[in-house]
């Protein structure tokens, strides 16, 4: 054999073994990383469709978590205005009590003493804050931010001034010392009641949508993960089996070079010697 001939048998070992090397460090990268198009050459098209996935789950996820943040909020607010639901039902009891005539002026003077502490509940319920922002003050309108837009909800102004029971200077409108008065105290009462029932219901119902809200983005990401899932997630032991094969044929073009090293070896030192003793017949047995 020839030394070109056996170089020519080198330089094929050693592309079988750069193709064998390069299949298994490709096996190796899809199972390490569990995708199978963790580049654009692994396919173009493929990976700009999987990445779009991605970006498509991750405005999905953000906005099921504003929802259940927003919903947080709420849950806050919603636990004051019930607390100011049950302080007006126990301010209308105690108005319905003040205006029996069995009261003694020390009793109308126990029971405008809870009237006052009443409200002063009432102040303290609308100044609930949730993450440093008031909430039911009548300053607060929550923005809903998702991947469709933006969502308002509105809280309304909870405080004694907002509901009517006391005036612009903050003195109250509920006084227990004219009895006459006590017909117009409850009428207050009961309109403070229906704004603050009207504001219960609005932030359930707000609730209830965001509750709905939630459900059907955590479907859609569920969703998104088995599409994506299904496109480039790596078959683990496909992968294993193609690497266990490219590090045989690596093994065996391993061999094969180390085989042809050898030949050349040979060749070359007996080239040698035959240039020595006939140069012609060397120069043949280089072409």
């Amino acid at each position: 054999m020839s030394i070109g001939s056996v170089m020519s048998v080198i330089n094929s070992s050693l592309n079988d073994l750069n193709r064998a090397q390069s299949s298994q460090a490709e096996s190796i990268k899809r199972i390490a990383t569990g995708t199978k198009y963790y580049s654009p050459s692994n396919g173009a098209s493929e990976y700009a469709i999987v990445q779009r996935m991605y970006n498509n789950i991750g405005s999905v996820t953000q906005s099921n978590s504003n929802t259940q943040t927003t919903n947080a909020m709420l849950n806050v607010a919603a636990g004051a205005v019930s607390n100011t639901i049950n302080s007006l039902s126990t301010l209308k009891q105690t108005l319905i009590s003040a205006a029996n005539g069995t009261n003694s002026n020390s009793d109308v003077a126990a029971l405008q003493e809870s009237v006052n502490q009443t409200l002063s509940q009432i102040d303290s319920n609308a100044q609930i804050t949730y993450n440093g922002q008031s909430l039911l003050d009548g300053s607060q309108s929550i923005q809903v931010a998702s991947d469709n837009g933006y969502e308002t909800i509105n809280l309304g102004d909870m405080s004694t001034a907002g509901l009517g029971l006391t005036d612009s200077e903050g003195n109250s409108t509920i006084t227990l010392g004219d009895l006459s008065d006590l017909g117009t105290a409850i009428d207050t009462v009961d309109t403070a009641l229906n704004t603050a029932l009207d504001q219960a219901t609005s932030i359930g119902t707000a609730q209830k949508g965001l509750e709905y809200q939630s459900a059907n983005y955590t479907t859609m990401e569920e969703n998104l993960y088995e599409a994506v899932s299904t496109i480039d997630d790596t078959d683990i032991a496909a992968e294993s089996v193609n690497n266990a094969s490219a590090n045989a044929q690596s093994q065996v073009a391993l061999w094969a070079v180390k085989q042809g090293m050898q030949a050349l070896s040979k060749e070359v030192g007996s080239l040698g010697e035959l240039y020595t003793h006939n140069p012609n017949a060397a120069y043949n047995l280089l072409s």
